[in-house]
């Protein structure tokens, strides 16, 4: 079996949660002199990255106007840092009450990663943050929003996405959908069948089962929901957790790099490679120096990935 890229040239970007979208002054990110987006990007450039992903919660480059988004540009290119995919949060188009205007961004978001020459964009159907999570250490352990037990909501999603995939294929763009707790695709189950009724070939999963070993509840195994999704794994956030399950039903988790949690994220990639996997990833970590773990995340995805025979 051969790879579309070999250890060292596959993509593994930077994902940007590190960074928040908030200043210190209270200012926007989103509205700063780019001076400050070149400081930010600058570590990530520092960490030994060549790719990253302008993750939304820190700037949406799809709202940018030409010339600040032209600035961006100039900055990653200076840097050395490329764009193989943007990831939008808490942003659904299913949103109660943002709906139409967060579809009419994804469909922004699309424009823009084909004018950076991104292939791929990342949407998920998770709702912004609750009181109680925007107040606890860990948002994951307070309860978010959930997606509505309706079959016409549904069905709106599944329309909404097909309609992202046309657009995603005319420019040549691969939409992911993430995995996230509580919403169509919250389950390896409930992910399979939203893709398998979306049913576009531009539509794949992104496979973020970190978001779902984290939680405080039941879940299934990881191996479990690797097995189920890798056939649909398309752009694909990666992270780790410790999961502690105590006899009592106590369940507590806490952010590990990816050769230390729960998820065994050797077996879990040669699995997905095995599968026909050829995608980037996005490395990701909460806590603590998170580029820093980013950076050793990228550095043992390589190692797994040099083991595999791969195209030049």
């Amino acid at each position: 079996m051969t790879l579309p890229w070999t250890a060292e040239t596959w993509p593994i970007a930077a994902a940007m949660i590190p960074f928040p979208g908030r200043l210190p002054d209270g200012r926007l990110v989103q509205d700063a002199d780019p001076a400050v987006w070149a400081e930010s990007l600058g570590e990530v450039a520092d960490a030994g990255f060549d790719f990253v992903d302008p993750t939304d919660s820190w700037l949406r480059v799809a709202d940018l106007d030409p010339a600040r988004r032209a600035d961006f540009v100039a900055i990653c290119r200076d840097l050395g840092l490329s764009v193989p995919a943007i990831s939008t949060s808490r942003r659904s188009v299913i949103d109660p009450r943002h709906g139409e205007e967060y579809l009419a961004y994804s469909h922004r978001v699309i424009d823009t990663a084909a004018e950076l020459g991104a292939g791929h964009v990342s949407f998920g159907f998770f709702g912004p943050f609750t009181p109680a999570q925007q107040k606890a250490l860990w948002f994951w352990t307070e309860q978010g929003v959930k997606n509505p037990d309706d079959a016409a909501t549904y069905r709106l999603a599944v329309d909404r996405i097909r309609d992202l995939a046309r657009h995603a294929a005319d420019l040549g763009i691969q939409v992911a959908l993430e995995m996230y707790e509580d919403t169509y695709v919250g389950t390896a189950r409930d992910a399979v069948r939203f893709v398998t009724d979306v049913d576009h070939p531009s539509v794949k999963l992104n496979i973020d089962i970190g978001n779902l070993i984290r939680l405080h509840r039941p879940v299934e195994h990881w191996s479990e929901m690797i097995d189920l999704c890798v056939p649909f794994a398309g752009y694909w956030h990666v992270k780790n957790y410790y999961r502690i399950e105590d006899p009592s039903g106590l369940v507590m988790s806490h952010p590990a790099p990816l050769m230390g949690g729960t998820i065994n994220w050797r077996a879990a990639i040669r699995k997905a490679l095995d599968a026909g996997f050829a995608s980037p990833f996005l490395v990701e970590h909460y806590g603590g120096d998170g580029l820093g773990v980013c950076a050793e995340n990228r550095d043992y995805i390589k190692r797994i990935l040099s083991g595999r025979t791969v195209l030049k």
